[in-house]
């Protein structure tokens, strides 16, 4: 395609960022339909009607795309900056629950959902898509979750290692609907139930972490009054 036929499409698709947009919805349709080994970059750019090279120029190789789609959905995770500071227990344990209802809001999303499908069907054949989910999505979680640990660490709320308390906080937080999701046997949670799951979560973290000098119980008897 000539640079007049580029410039054609862009006019008619608008400007870069909405045609790379577009390059981006079609590349994850296509791996959502075909699997990420089998799809080409010439189907990616058929289906967002561009030529090959202006896919190349304003994207990338498929891999970059899946690295794009990814990172794009990434974004979710990240801690909201309205968020209070953590300067108390109970401070701390509304910003859990709040953090908690977004993450599995966001990663039940359907479509999120079927990007982890699509890493686990690819796992043999192109193990970059697991490598990529893990160092980009989920690490994006984990990072924001580990901001608030170590926040409350610095108030003197929490003791440990900030990753371990993350893990643990996210374990008593899924439980088992993450393969349950993955296998399609449970549909999604409803609103009122993902926040429910996450205000047990955050009330069970902070039950198994009482504060040093706090007398077993102290934590939920405090919460009760």
């Amino acid at each position: 395609m000539n640079k007049t036929s580029i410039s054609k499409s862009r006019q008619e698709g608008g400007d870069e960022t909405a045609v790379r947009e577009r390059i981006l919805e079609a590349a994850f349709a296509a791996f959502m339909k075909n699997g990420y080994a089998t799809t080409s970059t010439l189907e990616i750019a058929t289906r967002a009607r561009v030529s090959k090279r202006e896919l190349y120029a304003l994207v990338g190789n498929k891999q970059k795309m899946l690295i794009a789609c990814i990172s794009e959905r990434a974004k979710r995770f990240d801690v909201p900056t309205d968020l209070p500071v953590v300067r108390d227990r109970e401070t701390l344990e509304q910003v859990l629950t709040s953090f908690g209802t977004k993450l599995v809001r966001e990663i039940s999303d359907p479509a999120v959902i079927a990007v982890f499908r699509l890493a686990i069907a690819e796992a043999v054949h192109a193990p970059e898509v697991a490598r990529a989910l893990n160092s980009i999505g989920r690490e994006a979680s984990r990072a924001s979750l580990r901001k608030i640990v170590a926040q409350a660490q610095e108030f003197g709320l929490l003791t440990g290692h900030p990753a371990e308390l993350a893990a643990q906080f996210t374990g008593l937080l899924w439980r088992d609907l993450m393969v349950s999701l993955l296998l399609g046997v449970v549909e999604r949670p409803t609103p009122r139930e993902i926040g429910g799951r996450a205000r047990e979560a955050a009330a069970a973290f902070l039950q198994l972490h009482p504060l040093p000098n706090d007398p077993p119980g102290a934590q939920r008897h405090r919460g009760q009054n």
